[in-house]
This record gives structure tokens, sequence and C-alpha cells, in this order.
């Protein structure tokens, strides 16, 4: 039966293979320094930076100071190991937005009245809007373009709503607050898509899923920041 030290080691080797696969161009930097780097630009390396910068602490302790060939030390805590097991896992085989957002998604012609997308908002409770043209995408809607059209037309009747088309809102709503994904998508990427936007001019409000990413097709699904907080918030 294998100790946990010897788990602990050749996990440790294989988490340690993958980080210096992500750093490409800089394979020969060291693991330490890979995590810190890769913290910046890696969801799961920053989710779990700290565990592995003391693994590797505890990698060196365990492979410096054997007191043999055959005794280790220090053993790893069974949870140790376990964590560093998660880890590998998470590295070696990345969740993918599909099937794990997949979702039915209320779609709009740009000439469906503004009052049938109203209703939608008080029964479901939804707040983005993918607009069409047949099968052309012309915009992500969301609550904040109707509000500023409804800003803009605060003397509006009930029957001016029902008049009123989605193609008129759309022309208030913010350009490039989306992106088209492919369901191959990997759920560290899409975190990473709305946290590139942070501090840029224009906010990434949703993103759409499709087989390869392309606007005309069928959409699959759709992920929102606060679907990424929540399901990164469910893995701690």
């Amino acid at each position: 039966m294998y100790k946990n030290s010897e788990k602990f080691l050749a996990t440790f080797n294989r988490v340690e293979k993958e980080i210096k696969a992500l750093m490409v161009y800089r394979k020969d930097m060291s693991f330490s320094r890979s995590v810190r780097i890769l913290s910046n630009s890696n969801t799961i390396i920053r989710r779990y930076s700290e565990d592995l910068l003391e693994y590797a602490e505890l990698r060196n302790a365990i492979v410096h100071n054997k007191v043999d060939m055959t005794h280790a030390i220090a053993e790893p805590h069974d949870s140790v190991v376990e964590r560093i097991e998660l880890i590998e896992k998470e590295l070696s085989e990345p969740i993918k937005v599909m099937p794990a957002y997949s979702r039915a998604v209320h779609t709009f012609q740009e000439d469906d009245p503004l009052e049938k997308l109203l209703t939608i908002i008080r029964e479901k409770g939804i707040s983005k809007f993918p607009i069409y043209n047949e099968r052309v995408f012309k915009g992500l809607l969301t609550q904040k373009g109707i509000t500023r059209w409804l800003a803009e037309n605060l003397e509006i009747s009930h029957s001016t709503i029902k008049e009123t088309r989605l193609r008129d809102v759309l022309t208030y709503q913010t350009v490039d607050n989306y992106q088209f994904i492919s369901q191959d998508t990997t759920q560290n990427d899409a975190s990473e898509y709305f946290r590139g936007t942070i501090g840029e001019g224009s906010r990434l409000e949703a993103l759409l899923i499709t087989k390869s990413g392309d606007s005309e097709e069928k959409l699959l699904g759709i992920i929102t920041p606060w679907d990424i907080v929540h399901s990164q918030e469910e893995e701690k």
C-alpha cells in the first residue's frame, strides 16, 4: 500500500507538469515562480495558489530530508493528498462550459414588441436578451438598455410601449457587451473573458455559447458574471 508521501509526490509531479505546460515559453522557471505568474491569468491556479506554494515547500521537505530511501521525514495528512489530487484533476480535466451552462435562452426578434420582452422580465426575472433579425444576431439587450430608453421616453403611454419594437430600444444599449464562445471553452477561460474587461470602457455582460462560437449557430447557453461567481463559490 502506497504511503501518503508517495501519493503526494507522484501527484505533485503531475501538477508540476501541467503548470510547465501552461508556461509555454518559460518552462524552465521554478514551480513557485510559475504559480505566482499564472495566478494573474488562470483562475484555477489563482484559486489554489496558496495551497500550491505550501505544497512546493512540503515537496522539498519530503525529498531533501528523507531518513532513508523508504522513509520520509513527514507524511502528508490524508486531506493534503485529497486536496492536491483535486487540483490535479481540475488542471488536467478542466470543466467545459457545456453542459455546465446549458440552458434554454430566451431570444427575441428585433421586430418583437417591447411589451413581449417586459412580460418575460416580470414572469422569469431574466435580464439579458439576445436580439436577432431572423438568424442574424443584432445585439444583447439588457435592463440597462431598457432603462436608458425609458429615461428618454418618460411620457410614454401603455399604447406606445405596445407599438415600440425592440430594434428601437436596442439603439440605447451599450455595444460590445457580449462575446460568442464555443461549447469547448473551459470555465477557466470563460472567467478570464469577464476578468479581462474589468477597468476597460465596455463591460462584458454575457458570454453566448454556440457549437463553434459562430453567432449564426443555435444558442446553447448563456453565461453571466454572476454565474461565474456562483460556480466558484460552490467549488470552495
